[in-house]
């Protein structure tokens, strides 16, 4: 008898970390599972620095590599590294292609990016709103980008999309077993912890109070959209 293996799931943020400070429990959850999972990082986060002595190149340099080091504690299959300048991410014609093209590439189940409807870095609102546009109707019409086609790619449905940092959250994920992970995921990204002590504190008074709302469990949360068309 065959197990049919689980959906594969494809996170798309704008920055190295962050998928790791929110998400990297469920992904940790998610590749135990068996899912193929693949962070698409669309800026190299060259401008997250207050270090006057650091450049922009050797900060992305820096922060892709964190990233890399992410990904192999978490087991990641891929990271892709698109390159747009931190703090100019546009919805173009041309980023839309390039996720709907690795959709159609990685054909996933579940899509993770960033709430598009929340005040937050304009970063952050520019990719969650591309993403969502790429999985539906982009991904999915034969008529969109046709020039996949021609690469041998076809048109793919992606099942649900689950948004990073949503005030409207229903979907919690139990990461109580993959906590470990998450912290060691996300003390890779060095550059962008300026105070190791106050990061871990932090981290500890958030984990305790996931606990006392479910029940002695540690939650990652989402808002999640089902595509039924």
């Amino acid at each position: 008898m065959t197990t049919e293996k689980p959906g594969a799931v494809l996170v798309v943020t704008a920055h190295p970390d962050d998928a790791d400070f929110s998400s990297s429990g469920s992904v940790a959850k998610w590749v135990a599972e068996g899912r193929d999972v693949v962070y698409v990082l669309c800026t190299s986060g060259d401008k997250g620095s207050d270090d006057p002595n650091m450049t922009s190149e050797r900060l992305a340099a820096t922060r892709e590599q964190e990233q890399r080091n992410a990904a192999k504690v978490l087991g990641l299959k891929d990271v892709v590294f698109l390159r747009y300048p931190d703090g100019g991410v546009e919805d173009t014609p041309e980023f839309r292609g390039q996720i709907v093209k690795l959709i159609r590439t990685h054909r996933p189940e579940i899509l993770v990016t960033q709430d598009p409807f929340r005040w937050q870095h304009r970063d952050h609102r520019m990719v969650g709103r591309v993403a969502l546009d790429a999985c539906f109707p982009y991904a999915r019409d034969i008529f969109h980008y046709p020039e996949h086609l021609k690469e041998g790619l076809t048109t793919h449905k992606v099942a649900e999309v689950y948004l990073i940092g949503s005030p409207e959250a229903d979907t919690f994920v139990d990461i109580t077993d993959y906590y470990d992970i998450k912290m060691k995921a996300a003390h890779c990204h060095v550059s962008q912890i300026r105070d190791p002590e106050g990061f871990e504190k932090r981290w500890r008074e958030r984990a305790e109070e996931s606990k006392q709302k479910n029940d002695g469990r540690m939650t990652e949360s989402f808002k999640k959209i089902a595509f039924r068309v």
